[in-house]
């Protein structure tokens, strides 16, 4: 990712992205969060972030890694960090799939 010459304050940052999740929860219908998200983000971008949540269920579901792969075309690298983060991240990833997947999510 792209580094900043002068890299903000932390409190400046977690202040935009605060404001990106309201703005994210403000919006009501999954069209429109798709057609800001098209705003927001490149296509690689888009690609990456749909990447990361295509293989959450699998990886709920015990899916091994490689066969995650071979469904999805998803890197190995990228299912295990996102394993990891399923694991041991800030919880949105666990957060979300209950919501969408509540047969797979976790409890926690």
């Amino acid at each position: 990712m792209k580094q900043r010459p002068d890299p903000i304050p932390r409190r400046d940052a977690e202040a935009a992205l605060d404001g990106l999740g309201r703005a994210l929860a403000a919006l009501e219908r999954p069209q429109d969060v798709v057609a800001f998200l098209r705003d927001l983000c490149t296509p690689a971008e888009l690609e990456a972030l749909s990447d990361r949540w295509k293989v959450v269920p699998l990886l709920l579901e015990g899916v091994p890694y490689r066969e995650i792969h071979e469904r999805t075309r998803v890197s190995v690298t990228t299912v295990g960090r996102v394993a990891r983060t399923l694991s041991h991240g800030e919880g949105g990833y666990a957060a979300a799939a209950r919501l969408q997947f509540p047969h797979l999510a976790p409890s926690h």
